[in-house]
C-alpha cells in the first residue's frame, strides 16, 4: 500500500519499547506506563491473532486490566494480515490514545511493523498473475541463480540489496520490471514515503545472550506448562490448517509436528527453545543496525525513566 495510508504524521510524542523474546518488555512496558499515563499498542505480528495467547506470550487479563492494550486479538489465524494493515491500525490506535490525553507506548519485536511506522510505505505496483505463474514455474524449472542473474541485468540496483537466497523479494523485483518495465529500485526512488510517527523515543532492552537464552528456555517451560499444547490442539479443532502462516509460526508449528508424530516430546521441546533463541539473535541483529536506539539493560528502570522524562520534557519545549 502507498505511503498516503498515513495522511498527516503524528507528531505527538510517542515512546517506544523493543528487545528480543523474553528479554523481559512486559513487565517494564507496564512500569513505563503507569508511571507516564500510557497506553500500549502491540508491536508484534503474531499477537494480533485471535486464540493465540500462550504461544505469543499475550498480557494476560490482570496485565491487560492494569492497563489498557490495543493490537491485540486483531484477526482470526486464517486471515491475511501485513505491514501496510498494522501501519494503519497503530496509528489510528496512537491518535485515539493521544485523544484520550494519554501517551502511546509501542511495545514488540517486530522489526518490520516498526519499520513501517517510522519510514513509511511504498506502494508495490499490480502485476498481472500470468507474470506471477509464469515466475514462478521458472522458479521451480530453472533455479533461483539463474532468476537471481537475469535480475542483476535488469535491475542490479535492487539485487545489490537483496540476498540471492530471499526467493519472494527476488522474485517480487522481476514480477514488477516485468510488469511495469521500470526496476523496482526506480520505482522506491519515484515515491516518498511517509512516516506515520516522527516524534519518537526507541527504547531498547538487552541482556547477555547467555542470560537472555536461560530466560528463552524458562519461557517455553513456562508456555509448556500453561497449555501450548492444548492451544494447539483447540486450534486444529477448530478447523485451522497447520500450513496457514500463523500456526507455521514457533512453537505453534513445533506443537504440530509433535502431534502428528514427527517428533517426540523430548524432541519437540529441545528444538522449540533452539528455534526460539535463533529467532532472538534475529531480531537483535535487526534492531542492532538502529544507531536511534537507546540500549539499556531489563534491571535499569531508573535510568530508563530518566531518558523518558528528558525526551517528554524536550517534546514540551519544542
Amino acid at each position: 500500500m502507498a505511503g498516503s495510508v498515513i495522511e498527516t504524521p503524528l507528531s505527538a510524542p510517542v515512546l517506544i519499547l523493543i528487545g528480543p523474546t523474553a528479554v523481559g518488555k512486559t513487565a517494564l512496558s507496564l512500569a513505563l506506563a503507569e508511571r507516564f499515563s500510557c497506553e500500549i499498542v502491540g508491536l508484534d505480528s503474531m499477537q494480533i491473532y485471535r486464540h493465540m495467547d500462550i504461544g505469543t506470550a499475550k498480557a494476560t487479563p490482570e496485565e491487560r486490566a492494569r492497563v489498557p492494550h490495543h493490537l491485540l486479538d486483531v484477526v482470526d489465524p486464517d486471515e491475511e494480515y501485513h505491514v501496510a494493515r498494522y501501519v494503519a491500525d497503530a496509528t489510528e490506535a496512537c491518535r485515539q490514545i493521544i485523544g484520550r490525553g494519554n501517551r502511546p507506548l509501542l511495545v514488540g519485536g517486530t522489526g518490520l511493523y516498526l519499520k513501517g511506522l517510522l519510514e513509511g510505505l511504498f506502494e508495490i505496483p499490480p502485476v498481472p498473475e500470468t507474470i506471477r505463474a509464469s515466475l514462478n514455474q521458472r522458479l521451480a524449472e530453472e533455479g533461483r541463480a539463474l532468476l537471481f542473474a537475469e535480475l542483476s541485468r535488469c535491475d542490479p540496483e535492487s539485487a545489490g540489496r537483496i540476498h540471492p537466497n530471499d526467493t519472494h523479494r527476488l522474485l517480487r523485483a522481476l514480477e514488477i520490471f516485468q510488469a511495469t518495465g521500470r526496476p523496482w529500485s526506480e520505482h522506491l526512488r519515484a515515491q516518498k514515503a511517509q512516516p506515520a510517527l516522527t516524534n519518537v523515543l526507541q527504547l531498547g532492552l538487552l541482556c547477555e545472550r547467555s542470560v537472555l537464552y536461560e530466560r528463552i528456555n524458562l519461557r517455553v517451560e513456562q508456555m509448556v506448562s500453561e497449555g501450548l499444547l492444548g492451544e494447539v490442539e483447540k486450534l486444529l479443532g477448530m478447523g485451522y490448517d497447520p500450513g496457514l502462516k500463523s500456526m507455521q509460526s514457533i512453537g505453534y508449528r513445533h506443537m504440530v509436528q509433535f502431534l502428528k508424530g514427527e517428533w517426540d516430546w523430548e524432541e519437540t521441546l529441545f528444538l522449540l527453545a533452539r528455534d526460539t533463541r535463533r529467532y532472538a539473535k534475529r531480531q537483535m541483529t535487526w534492531f542492532g543496525n538502529d544507531p536511534a536506539i537507546r540500549w539499556f539493560a531489563p534491571a535499569d528502570t531508573g535510568p530508563i525513566f530518566g531518558c523518558v522524562e528528558g525526551f517528554l520534557a524536550g517534546a514540551k519545549g519544542e
